[in-house]
């Protein structure tokens, strides 16, 4: 009976429910948990200004930002620089993200265009952009052209980047396996390469469109009347602080709305994931 007994509980311990380990890294987030947090930090920050632990002119309370942006938005000035920078921006991101599309595929998919591309990528992406703004104003004028010339020029060398890297990225089999079946050049980018890439390429677009919004606000303040980032620099020259912080929290607003959008494009094309 004790054998038996023994027997009995080795076999239960043995059959005994394992919780399973083996999810893996899946990236998931909580739904309010970066709300609870931006709110939390805003509380903390506007109660030490209340209190006077902060000096109102170094740093405003979240009370006065918001009130600053109320005044700039029914004077109308704040339509004037976000429609004057939004404009900007959209332009100049468009082209250079359709250029460094295209060059970027070429690279991936051309071994002349791989040697040729690469060398000149890696010679001129250093260089910052912003630089080559007064040479650009020389070669297009004074005008619009120059600041969305800059932002394309940013937008491009990493679009390039990202797009070349995401085709390296592919797996060999899948394309060797389409060509095996005597798929066409032009079904196999479509098909396989595209879908491998576009990870990487979407990732891509979030670093491009902090790119054009950090060169955007450089080109502003060089040599612009408005935008966000003249009117930014044009209050600090004047010490108002409140508007100074209301057009950085304009800045990071937009920020987080092109996120939003790109995560939403990620869930709608990367559904397999």
């Amino acid at each position: 009976m004790l054998d038996r007994a023994s027997v009995e509980a080795t076999k239960n311990e043995t059959t005994r429910r394992v919780r399973f380990r083996g999810a893996g890294f899946v990236p998931a987030s909580s739904r309010f948990g970066g709300l609870i947090a931006l709110a939390l930090v805003i509380a903390i920050w506007q109660a030490a200004g209340s209190t006077g632990l902060v000096n109102p002119l170094f740093l405003p309370p979240p009370s006065a930002i918001a009130r600053a942006i109320y005044q700039l938005a029914i004077s109308g000035a704040l339509w004037q620089h976000l429609s004057a920078s939004l404009l900007r921006i959209g332009v100049g991101w468009l082209l250079g993200t359709a250029a460094g599309v295209a060059v970027g595929f070429a690279i991936g998919l051309s071994r002349l265009a791989r040697s040729v591309g690469i060398t000149f990528i890696s010679a001129l992406f250093p260089i910052p952009k912003i630089a080559l703004l007064p040479l650009l104003i020389l070669w297009l004028g004074i005008g619009e052209e120059p600041k969305i010339a800059t932002i394309a020029l940013g937008v491009f060398f990493s679009t390039a980047i990202s797009v070349y890297s995401g085709v390296d990225a592919v797996p060999r089999n899948l394309i060797r396996m389409a060509q095996s079946f005597n798929v066409p050049f032009a079904t196999i980018v479509r098909k396989v390469i595209w879908p491998g890439a576009l990870p990487a390429i979407l990732a891509g677009f979030r670093i491009t469109a902090s790119v054009a919004l950090l060169l955007v606000v450089s080109a502003e303040m060089i040599g612009a009347q408005y935008g966000i980032g003249a009117f930014v620099l044009q209050a600090g020259n004047l010490m108002q602080t409140d508007q100074l912080l209301a057009g950085v929290v304009i800045l990071s607003a937009f920020g987080l709305a092109v996120g939003r959008v790109i995560g939403w494009l990620e869930t709608r094309l990367l559904h397999w994931r």
